[in-house]
């Protein structure tokens, strides 16, 4: 039988556009939800403001 795994999609949102009235970017990824329970936080590009900024995972 095959074994159901751990890992899950999430969505990763850009968290300094919407205040600055550009469109937020969005990156999808893989978490273990065994491991990290707390919401995924990384630094990502953000091709809109041209920058590097934090992306909170969204739900």
């Amino acid at each position: 039988m095959a074994k159901k795994g751990n890992r899950i999609k999430i969505t990763l949102e850009c968290t300094e556009a919407r205040p600055e009235g550009r469109p937020p970017s969005r990156y999808i990824t893989t978490k273990n939800r065994n491991n990290t329970r707390a919401r995924l936080e990384l630094k990502k590009y953000n091709p809109f403001l041209r920058r590097h900024t934090v992306h909170r995972e969204i739900r």
